[in-house]
């Protein structure tokens, strides 16, 4: 792995993980200087303490772990000729009068160091929520972790985490997790979700729970967190029976409950936040409003596999490269979606190109329907078999379909109730 040689970069990548690496490689290929910039001394990212398998199949052809698919991804970014500054973090992020980019580093190895770019990918990923972004009641005892926290502790420390256990939410890390306890002596006592369908993927209910015989409390809420100096339990009621509360008796508390984009560095150099992904608003190019700034993976929008923060970033890496060429692009036209849909990411096209559009729906229903209309005409429409809150919608449509000039407008329909 080439470390950091020089203080000037075409790209500067924030991030070393899937998405970082997977853009990394594709601008270092195409000739261009590459600096990816992450504060752990390995590159990989969050890849490296998912040890069970399911990785790989869409961008590496066959089912890897998650550190087998952090190697693999890192060994191509190094064969392209990317360098690294590891155990770094960018404290500061600004553009410069001849529209470069400055970014100081401080780390143990370089001290504080600051390198100029004439590009910025931002691919630091997302973080989990915890208890505090929830307010739910009770005292402060050990035995409190997001599911996360509780992955390393166990994957990479190789520390158990209790005996007993409750999971609040069952995002697909808790699920993992569920499994992950179980297959460790740790008994799982229940999985607390406060929505009326499970926030994870339909695989990882079945594989992680249903196989194991855990309870999932669908539309129930965590109400307290019970102990004084280690958790001794929760209580627990159903959203349509307050009173009709429960206690569970357990010594850890897992929250998987959502995760974060990691925006606080594109926030610094002033990037348009959409705040129904949490994430940076991009056009087609997955450029922010922040020109030579652009985005991709869960620090864009949170993904349900990792292959696919690969594959986005890849696209992304693909207009970097024509950005850095010179190459120049027309007006953007708006994206809107309907209310069953959460969001559209982009957020604007150039008319006449193909396009790569992903969605997060906000209903459960089989065999749905997803129209895009443009200067009042359907212009496209697919049927969905399989449409869930937890599983990202993504569809290619072509230049000479969306070459109006009117918004672009996505409406997703219900049809048979699941």
């Amino acid at each position: 792995m080439k470390m950091m040689s020089k203080e000037f970069y075409d790209v500067a990548v924030i991030g070393a993980g899937a998405a970082g690496l997977a853009a990394a490689a594709e601008t270092a290929a195409a000739g261009f200087n590459t600096l990816v910039i992450d504060r752990q001394d390995r590159a990989g990212g969050i890849l490296r303490q998912c040890i069970h398998n399911g990785f790989g199949l869409h961008c590496f052809k066959e089912e890897l772990t998650g550190p087998e698919y952090a190697e693999r991804a890192a060994e191509k970014a190094i064969a392209a000729g990317a360098e690294f500054a590891l155990c770094s973090t960018v404290t500061d992020l600004k553009k410069r009068d001849d529209g470069t980019f400055e970014l100081v580093l401080r780390s143990k190895e370089y001290g504080t160091k600051n390198i100029v770019a004439k590009t910025v990918i931002l691919a630091m990923g997302c973080r989990e929520r915890n208890r505090g972004n929830l307010a739910i009641p009770g005292t402060r005892p050990a035995g409190v972790f997001t599911a996360g926290a509780a992955q390393k502790l166990l994957n990479c420390e190789g520390f158990l985490p209790g005996k007993t256990a409750v999971i609040v939410g069952s995002g697909d890390i808790g699920l993992i997790m569920a499994r992950r306890l179980q297959w460790c002596g740790i008994k799982v006592k229940a999985v607390v979700e406060i929505m009326p369908h499970p926030s994870g993927l339909t695989r990882n209910i079945v594989q992680c729970l249903h196989d194991f015989n855990i309870p999932l409390y669908l539309s129930h809420s965590v109400t307290r967190i019970c102990g004084k100096d280690r958790v001794d339990g929760v209580d627990v009621a159903p959203l349509s029976d307050p009173e009709n509360s429960f206690h569970i008796d357990c010594d850890t508390v897992l929250f998987s409950t959502g995760l974060i984009p990691e925006m606080e560095l594109g926030k610094m150099i002033g990037v348009e936040i959409d705040p129904s992904t949490g994430g940076a608003k991009v056009n087609a190019n997955y450029e922010t409003s922040v020109p030579g700034v652009f985005s991709a993976g869960n620090v864009l929008h949170v993904h349900d596999l990792v292959d696919f923060v690969s594959e986005e970033s890849v696209r992304m890496a693909k207009k970097v490269i024509r950005h850095l060429n010179g190459e120049k692009d027309g007006e953007t036209v708006k994206v809107c979606v309907n209310e069953k849909l959460k969001y559209a990411v982009p957020s604007t096209f150039f008319p006449g190109r193909d396009t790569v559009f992903a969605f997060r729906p906000l209903v459960v229903t089989n065999n749905g329907t997803l129209t895009a209309e443009q200067d009042g005409n359907v212009i496209w429409k697919k049927k969905i078999p399989f449409v869930r809150p937890a599983e990202m919608i993504c569809f290619e449509l072509k230049g000479d379909l969306i070459n109006g000039k009117g918004e672009l407008t996505f409406r997703l329909e219900e049809g048979e109730k699941a």
